[in-house]
């Protein structure tokens, strides 16, 4: 059973680290803390946001159900009750900013939050940074920690929240350069994605199992949905389900034209438990029904 830990003050505690020097944020430099693993529970939940630099790290992190390697470091993000575990001894160097939501919710910045889907990617798919990325994060960390050691007035939480807001704003920027300097594994993945896709259609998949989603394409995949989709939009500027659903458009545009089933049936076999979802979809994407579609064709 993991852990819960609810705030910044009690991971503080755990890690052997002095007290935060406010309840709801916090930046810890990793190097100081002083526990070792067997000290701490096997895995745990946090309250709050996570985001780490992590720098030189020995061994492996467990984030959900994957592993990854952080030798060449990166940037990690993690949203609350996200399950984290330390194994193999990992050690690392690098900073990490702890959010408690209560400090960002009467902000915009506490809505839009979850926005940042990288808040929902896997470890295996963190942000790798550049030299000069680098220095721009832990410029904008610096910030962070200088405003955390100055005295509090009217304008502290503002400034605060604003570099957040920039610090997220540039790992999303960060993130969509990263999409395509390694465009030949992002396009390895789109390939992959339609193998998948042709797979799924040209067998008994969908009247299976129904409509292909975006979470069983990247469990397939292996990696995160919202990565997926956030990979696919910068690399042809639709998300993973409008690509699922212009394959689907795509089958049925093929059966229309070279079998004798009815809509209904052609719907059943693609996975729609309605037909009217179906020809909703047909429509929208086409701008004629399926019949007007076959039609075409006499």
């Amino acid at each position: 059973m993991p852990q819960k830990i609810n705030s910044i003050s009690d991971l503080h505690r755990m890690l052997g680290l002095p007290k935060p020097l406010h309840p709801l944020l916090s930046l810890v430099d990793n190097t100081l803390i002083s526990v070792e693993k067997d000290q701490l529970p096997s895995s745990f939940l946090l309250n709050f946001y996570k985001i780490s630099y992590k720098i030189g790290l020995r061994g492996k992190i467990r984030y959900g159900q994957h592993y990854y390697d952080f030798d060449e470091g990166g940037m990690v993000y993690t949203s609350p009750n996200q399950l984290l575990a330390v194994t193999d001894d990992a050690e690392y160097r690098g900073k990490t900013l702890l959010i408690h939501p209560d400090f960002i919710r009467n902000y915009p910045l506490g809505k839009n939050i979850k926005n940042y889907g990288f808040f929902s990617y896997e470890a295996n798919e963190a942000l790798h940074l550049s030299e000069k990325e680098k220095e721009i994060i832990l410029g904008i960390f610096n910030n962070i920690e200088t405003e955390l050691q100055s005295a509090i007035d009217d304008f502290s939480q503002d400034v605060l929240v604003s570099q957040m807001e920039l610090l997220l704003n540039y790992s999303n920027r960060f993130y969509k350069r990263q999409f395509l300097t390694r465009k030949a594994v992002s396009n390895d993945l789109l390939s992959s994605m339609e193998k998948v896709l042709d797979e799924y259609f040209n067998t008994d998949a969908s009247l299976m199992k129904g409509l292909p989603t975006v979470q069983l394409l990247a469990e397939q995949l292996h990696v995160s949905p919202r990565y997926l989709s956030d990979m696919l939009r910068t690399l042809t500027g639709q998300n993973a389900q409008q690509h699922i659903h212009d394959r689907l458009i795509e089958k049925a545009k093929e059966i229309l034209s070279i079998s004798n089933l009815s809509v209904a049936e052609i719907a059943y076999q693609l996975g729609f438990e309605h037909p009217q979802s179906f020809n909703k979809l047909f429509k929208k994407k086409t701008n004629v029904s399926p019949l007007e579609y076959r039609q075409s064709f006499n």
